[in-house]
């Protein structure tokens, strides 16, 4: 079966065919740094990552690229704020966001372009776009002529009859009712204090959408492959980059389109004031892990929307137990007598991943899959019919797997107290001391230390 994804542009699903064969470049929409970002930000991140693992599962060499916005409306509000320069505030928050890459396993871009870097390639394209005919200046501002450009609309459906010809706005972000001409370059103004760039088009500084055009054209190419985001990015931020880029270059920018549906939180859109808006260090916060959050971000297909709850984060956590259990089991089991039937459950589950995933990156499919194939094989080793070779081969699946799903627990030593709390556990069962024997694991479950005993004897794991 081939690749496919639901081209947004097209609206219908299109076998995926790379510009240039066996590599793929891809261009991610990134944070805005002026807060830590929160969960729906990341169940976009989280989306892009098994695009992108899944990519390289497919054997594609790939160039992802992902822009760091440090600089817009939010970004200079909050540094005058808090009266610190724009680059000590969005460096804060970007240090933060790759903190919170690394907890939930996202893959690192090849490229990640701040803003404040690429004025230069910015002012280019706007003067491109002002010689073409598409830009036009009023007083230091460079807005984009929407009506010049006859495919505007054609991402979002836009109704080109319902657009105000000539009506400006010079917001970065708008609602989908205020389709005018927007802002590409904005001239100084007090507000923006010591924020600005002086260049060929005057004092002043980039609007938000010409930064990301600027930015993946330069480092992947002015025709490339794949472009993603939240569905909240599709109008205006995607329609305003296919305008200014396809204009400035006179051919297609993106080939596919894909977008990821909102995430609500228990049922209800996410709010401050309903006191359901969660950062992910909010979420670690109340005992979870970033394993956990990942599962839950990633289980839902990403053009479903996605309805994250404590609930969900507990069942992520079982899921995740049993996947790391069985691993961990698998592994120990010396091997039996083989009955033949592993290669078959094998095959079936090596044949059924790949073909849930090229299917629009059916991860719900996939992850049945592999459950099932985890209660396949457990079969076997229960009943002493899978032979060493057989587990090794398991092994071997679980953990190709693995390099899309990134859930396996990684191997970590123990500190010198929670070793001597261990000893000290076995030490008191061996006294019959069974009191203190379950005082010791009720503080080490505590400290999120699980404690299995065995015939083998006292095993531990780490709270998923």
């Amino acid at each position: 079966m081939a690749l496919k994804f639901k081209n947004s542009l097209t609206g219908v699903k299109e076998e995926f065919t790379p510009i240039q064969q066996g590599k793929v470049r891809l261009y991610t929409c990134g944070p805005t740094v002026y807060n830590f970002a929160h969960i729906g930000n990341f169940r976009a991140y989280v989306f892009e990552d098994l695009l992108r693992r899944y990519l390289k599962y497919k054997g594609y060499e790939l160039t992802q690229v992902m822009n760091l916005t440090d600089i817009d409306d939010k970004t200079i509000r909050d540094s005058q704020a808090e009266g610190i320069s724009l680059d000590a505030f969005t460096q804060r928050y970007k240090d933060a966001f790759f903190e919170d890459l690394d907890t939930l396993r996202i893959e690192r871009a090849e490229e990640y372009p701040a803003a404040t870097d690429h004025i230069p390639e910015m002012v280019e394209m706007i003067k491109t776009l002002k010689e073409k005919g598409f830009a036009y200046e009023v007083d230091g501002n460079y807005y984009y002529r929407i009506d010049k450009f006859d495919d505007y609309g054609k991402l979002a459906n836009l109704d080109r009859d319902g657009m105000k010809a000539g009506a400006r706005v010079a917001s970065d972000e708008y609602e989908k009712d205020s389709v005018s001409d927007f802002a590409l370059w904005k001239a100084w103004d007090e507000k923006d204090g010591d924020v600005y760039w002086e260049t060929e088009l005057g004092k002043g500084r980039p609007g938000w959408h010409i930064e990301c055009s600027a930015m993946s054209m330069k480092y992947l190419g002015e025709h490339f492959d794949i472009h993603t985001g939240g569905v909240d990015n599709m109008f205006p931020h995607h329609e305003n980059e296919i305008a200014q880029s396809e204009a400035c270059t006179g051919h297609k920018f993106v080939n596919y389109w894909l977008h990821c549906e909102y995430l609500i939180v228990e049922g209800r859109k996410m709010s401050k004031s309903l006191g359901n808006f969660y950062t992910l260090r909010d979420i670690l916060d109340k005992g979870y892990s970033g394993l956990a959050v990942r599962y839950l971000l990633l289980a839902t297909h990403y053009r479903q929307q996605l309805n994250f709850s404590l609930k969900g984060l507990d069942a992520a956590s079982a899921a995740l137990e049993r996947y790391n259990d069985f691993v961990t089991n698998l592994g120990e089991f010396e091997g039996g007598e083989s009955d033949g039937s592993a290669a078959g459950v094998i095959d079936k589950a090596l044949a059924g991943f790949e073909e849930a995933l090229d299917d629009d990156l059916n991860i719900s499919g996939a992850l049945g899959v592999v459950f099932d194939f985890i209660r396949d094989i457990n079969r076997l080793r229960t009943e002493g019919t899978l032979s060493s070779a057989e587990r090794d081969k398991a092994l071997e699946t679980i953990e190709k797997f693995d390099t899309v799903l990134g859930f396996a627990q990684e191997q970590e030593q123990l500190d010198d107290k929670v070793e001597q709390m261990i000893a000290q556990r076995t030490e008191a069962k061996k006294n019959k001391d069974f009191a203190t024997a379950d005082r010791i694991r009720d503080e080490l479950t505590a400290m999120g230390i699980i404690l299995e005993d065995t015939p083998q004897g006292v095993r531990w794991k780490r709270k998923v």
